[in-house]
């Protein structure tokens, strides 16, 4: 290898490494907060979470190895462009043919390892994760169910507690009612209750103690069994299947991509999913071959825009690639392409595309690339900001901060669209979801999007921001003149307040319920059942007064409720007070004593028991006015802690601690919604001397410091709530101790750094 080769390796090298980074952590980001912190607050060891997050990793890689090549071929060639040395190279003889080898050798290492990962790796991995996964669930199933949420992942049983024991002890207050048997369905109440599962014998029992079982028979026979211990066995291919966990595409090899094909095609069903799927397993990869080819295109020029507009260039390449990846999908599916058409479409496109714009790059560095709706392709020009009592550094340091911010955000933004549409748009080729239903997941997880990147973008905005400033000699010439690197950051803290704020806004207004809507809609799009999310087929609720409502349907607007079963408690849930069913319930508003909470109960009856379940009084009605809760009250949604404003939750869990409940959860969560926005500030205070330190080295290395603050950061938000869940430390230091930690190190950066 020759030394241009050499050096232009090591420019594509470090930003490819950077970009791997950014975009592998931002797509596990989720994860990381639905798997690690749930796992670590329920004493899964660390070993094992590890191991979760390991398995994720390479159906991540796929995706982000490909994309993180083009940038990195886009941001190194923009730096050469940006600092002519284009020019040299072209003085110098060096063709643009001649610079393929390096970005050759490049791409067939690329192209090499996503073919690994996608044809041996995801397929392991993905199966492995399910297998982790599978497990841990089987194993601390007592733990899945929630406390107050209706647990309805057994079939046929419905199962709703007061409170669960955080180091895995059971489950106190239990309420649960079986409809296995469907001409007598059954309610059970006990003071506690647990889940056995033995994977070996492969039994899965329900274990009750101290409680009673209510059976309410035709005719209007009752029965009331009490039991200091009650053994009740479930099917246990509801938990562990005997095959395992079913094998989806993509965790599927190619063998048993061609065996279900062949499957299909003896029962006169065309394969053209498992076709397609085979075929992107080669597709993919080779799209590292053509990323190679468009990234030299684009990126040998003289033009001097810089390396971070590469980022948004390259954006836009992907973006393009994955939509044709997809219009191609939907012609398989309608049969007027064959399927290796259809993966193959976008390396034949943008292929093409790029063979054509290199010959016609080679004949001259110099030539522009023009476009009729982008006459300045791969620029992003933001104005400078002009504000009243703002000087003209304030307006050069804000303008510089916002536009790195933006590029960063749009980069971010583009890598959660496209991942997203590629893991639920196969949905929508299946039949199991339509376009409608996609759209509006992406228009309701917006929000939760925004959520995740404004802080990052922040980080990196500041350390590109300074770390440009250093190694532009433009920071000297300002302490020179007199001024400080506090005075020289005050801008950046103004945005990161602001950034701060709109996080705050974000969660006080519609985060809750975009992400409650978000959640349905995939729920569905998954293959679920929109009973546990839609108000008009949620069936199971709880009243103010703890008792819990059951019913077939609900219309909002004749506000009616049908099939309503009302069951009451007395002293915790041991004891059942009163249970009531009616055919039909009408709201009747300003008929109740209390004007608001008046029903009209049709075709019925009432029980009322004794504390030893003996039946007191039973009274079958035609019709009957009833005070149960408002109607508005089934309008709402129950209450989520994921789902709500700062001030929801905290009247929400105020209700819970007055009534004797251990909320260490809800407090956790909701210093959380306190502390979580004070990050953009905390992370710009330690990104500033941070950078002053490093910033001639780049702004590609203030990225990547940027990324390994904010795992670390992510890192410890997870693990510290897992603690204050799991109760080793209190609500506030576990909701606060990142911002503390972080905080601190900012503090003696700031103090020991040349202002």
């Amino acid at each position: 290898m020759r030394i241009v080769d050499r050096y232009v390796i090591r420019e594509v090298l470090w930003p490819l490494v950077i970009g791997l980074l950014v975009f592998t952590f931002m797509l596990i980001i989720p994860f990381l907060i639905e798997y690690a912190e749930s796992f670590i607050s329920k004493g899964v060891p660390i070993p094992v979470v590890l191991r979760v997050m390991a398995t994720l990793l390479p159906a991540t890689l796929s995706l982000t190895i490909p994309m993180s090549l083009l940038l990195g071929l886009l941001v190194a060639f923009g730096r050469l462009s940006a600092d002519r040395e284009f020019v040299a190279l072209q003085a110098c003889g060096v063709s643009l043919l001649r610079l393929m080898r390096p970005v050759a050798l490049l791409s067939v290492l690329a192209w090499i390892a996503t073919s690994y990962i996608l044809l041996v790796g995801v397929p392991d991995a993905n199966q492995r994760f399910r297998e982790i996964t599978f497990g841990v669930v089987a194993e601390r199933a007592e733990g899945e169910v929630r406390p107050r949420v209706f647990f309805e992942d057994f079939p046929d049983v419905v199962l709703y507690v007061r409170e669960v024991s955080p180091s895995g002890g059971g489950w106190t207050d239990v309420f649960m009612v079986d409809n296995r048997s469907a001409s007598t369905p059954a309610a059970f109440l006990a003071r506690r209750g647990r889940v056995v599962i033995d994977r070996q014998q492969r039994t899965v029992e329900m274990v009750f103690e101290d409680g009673a079982r209510h059976t309410a028979e035709s005719g209007g026979k009752y029965e009331v069994f009490r039991f200091e211990r009650l053994l009740l066995s479930l099917n246990p291919e509801t938990v562990f299947p005997r095959s395992g966990p079913p094998l989806g595409a993509r965790e599927m090899t190619i063998p048993q991509l061609e065996e279900r094909a062949a499957e299909l095609e003896r029962q006169g069903i065309y394969p053209h999913s498992e076709l397609f799927e085979i075929q992107k397993k080669f597709s993919i990869p080779f799209a590292c071959l053509v990323f190679g080819l468009i990234g030299l295109a684009l990126g040998a020029s003289n033009r001097r825009d810089g390396k971070l507009s590469s980022f948004v260039i390259g954006i836009g390449v992907i973006f393009i690639y994955y939509v044709v990846l997809w219009f191609g999908q939907s012609l398989v599916r309608g049969h007027i392409i064959p399927p290796w058409l259809g993966a193959w479409a976008p390396n034949i496109v943008l292929g093409t595309v790029g063979g054509l714009l290199f010959l016609w790059r080679d004949r001259g560095f110099d030539r522009p690339l023009r476009l009729p709706t982008l006459p300045r392709f791969g620029s992003i020009v933001i104005p400078p900001l002009r504000l009243p009592m703002v000087g003209t550094l304030d307006r050069y340091v804000a303008t510089l901060y916002a536009r790195i911010a933006a590029l960063s955000a749009a980069a971010m933004a583009g890598v959660f669209y496209i991942s997203t549409f590629l893991d639920l748009s196969d949905k929508v080729f299946r039949g199991q979801a339509t376009w409608d239903m996609l759209w509006s997941y992406f228009w309701f997880v917006t929000p939760q999007y925004i959520y995740y990147i404004l802080p990052l973008s922040v980080l990196l905005a500041a350390l590109v921001t300074v770390g440009l400033l250093t190694k532009n000699s433009e920071l000297v010439v300002m302490k020179a003149c007199g001024i400080s690197l506090y005075r020289v950051a005050l801008p950046m803290l103004a945005g990161a307040a602001m950034a701060g704020g709109i996080l705050w806004f974000l969660d006080e207004s519609v985060l809750g319920p975009s992400n409650r809507r978000a959640e349905a809609i995939r729920h569905v799009i998954r293959g679920g059942s929109p009973e546990t999310f839609d108000v008009l087929y949620r069936q199971w609720v709880t009243g103010s007064g703890g008792e819990i409502y059951h019913y077939d349907y609900y219309d909002p607007r004749t506000q009616r409720l049908s099939g309503l079963s009302v069951y009451e408690f007395g002293d915790g849930m041991q004891v059942l007070t009163r249970r009531t069913y009616a055919e039909l319930a009408t709201y009747a508003a300003n008929r109740g004593q209390n004007g608001n909470d008046a029903w009209t109960l049709e075709r019925g009856w009432t029980r009322d028991l004794t504390p030893e379940g003996e039946t007191r009084a039973y009274t079958p009605f035609a019709e009957l006015d009833a005070r149960l809760e408002p109607a508005a009250y089934f309008d709402t949604q129950q209450p989520d802690e994921r789902f709500m404003s700062y001030s929801q939750l905290r009247d929400y869990t105020a209700g819970l601690r007055a009534s004797g409940f251990d909320v260490s959860a809800q407090l956790v969560a909701l210093e959380r919604k306190l502390s979580f926005p004070f990050v953009t500030i905390v992370m710009t205070l330690l990104a500033v001397p941070f950078a002053v330190t490093t910033g001639r080295r780049g702004a590609m290395y203030g990225i990547g410091v940027g990324i390994v603050l904010a795992i670390s950061y992510w890192v410890a938000i997870s693990v510290f709530a897992a603690l204050g869940t799991g109760g080793v430390l209190t609500p506030l230091l576990a909701a606060w101790a990142p911002n503390l930690l972080f905080g601190a190190g900012a503090g003696y950066l700031l103090l020991t750094v040349r202002t």
